[in-house]
């Protein structure tokens, strides 16, 4: 079994040297062959110097260097795209993941699963209102869109076997969604409780401008998950809705006008008809660019546009 454990840094300077200690500790028993690739998503204190470092004496640590910060999700891609192993996991560098927890993760790997989700259960336990039932009722919400039923969809700490997310694409605050991917491919998915500890320094990236960012990429995820195929049968669907009720209001606009009297001049339903008649095939001329759009698309921009170095590929 070949392993690629995958860390987005961003600001870690301090969490670092104890992050690589753990993770060679829990590696040395010489079980598994493994490889480490850090991401450095464009740094600003001394995260990049201590990854060369490391990458300089330890030929398993891999370093790749983005041109700025990018977010999360662009660093998994990167990591993802690089990654050799038959299992992958990512994994937090800021130690609120615990690398002593991947064994427990593979070990239930071996029981058939292609992906074992880490369960924080204890995290937010002191801040029930503020943090915990927030993220209870986000991750009900995904589950319940996504048909995936996680409890903590937002824990880093995952193991992957290759072939169900690999060639993703993946954008904006996606990472979180890769369950939901892996389980169009077939995956067979569980999750276990996995330890949490607060973040002992540094800034955390997370707020509340994240937490809109990530419903409306739910919304994407749902949509994908449907209509990526055939987005006429979403666009088309609803401009077909509009012309009927346009049908309606007008049939309805000439009834008043027949047998009430009612000028049309003085009810808004023309109005109302011609605007739905046009709202209607308006849907209908997005969902017909939006299959010719799939049928030529190609990526926006190239695969390492973003990375500015590599060390030991």
């Amino acid at each position: 079994m070949t392993l690629s454990l995958i860390l987005p840094i961003y600001n870690e300077e301090k969490n670092l040297p104890s992050l690589f200690e753990r993770i060679e500790k829990v590696m040395s028993d010489g079980r598994y062959d493994y490889e480490v690739i850090a991401i450095d998503d464009g740094s600003k204190d001394s995260s990049l110097q201590f990854l060369k470092k490391v990458a300089g004496e330890n030929l398993r640590w891999k370093l790749i260097s983005f041109y700025k910060n990018y977010g999360q999700t662009a660093a998994l891609q990167g990591g993802i795209e690089h990654a050799s192993g038959d299992i992958i996991i990512p994994l937090d560098s800021d130690l609120e993941n615990h690398p002593e927890d991947i064994p427990l993760l593979l070990q239930k790997m071996r029981e058939g699963y292609d992906l074992v989700s880490g369960w924080r259960l204890d995290r937010w336990r002191e801040n029930p209102l503020s943090r915990r039932l927030p993220s209870l009722i986000a991750n009900k919400i995904i589950s319940f869109v996504t048909g995936i039923s996680l409890h903590d969809y937002g824990c880093t700490l995952k193991a992957y076997k290759r072939e169900v997310i690999v060639d993703l694409p993946l954008y904006g605050e996606m990472h979180r969604f890769l369950p939901a991917y892996a389980a169009r491919r077939g995956a067979k998915i569980t999750e276990i409780p996995v330890r949490y500890s607060p973040r002992a320094s540094g800034k955390s990236n997370y707020g509340l401008s994240r937490t809109f960012r990530v419903l409306l990429d739910l919304l994407v995820i749902h949509f994908l998950d449907r209509y990526l195929d055939r987005p006429i049968h979403f666009f088309g669907g609803g401009g077909l809705l509009f012309i009927f009720g346009s049908l309606l209001s007008g049939l309805y606009a000439i009834y008043l006008k027949a047998f009430a009297g009612t000028s049309l001049i003085r009810t808004p339903l023309p109005i109302l008809s011609a605007f739905l008649f046009l709202s209607g095939f308006n849907f209908i001329l997005m969902g017909l660019i939006s299959e010719l759009l799939i049928r030529t698309h190609t990526p926006l921009s190239p695969k390492n546009s973003k990375i500015k170095e590599k060390v030991n590929f």
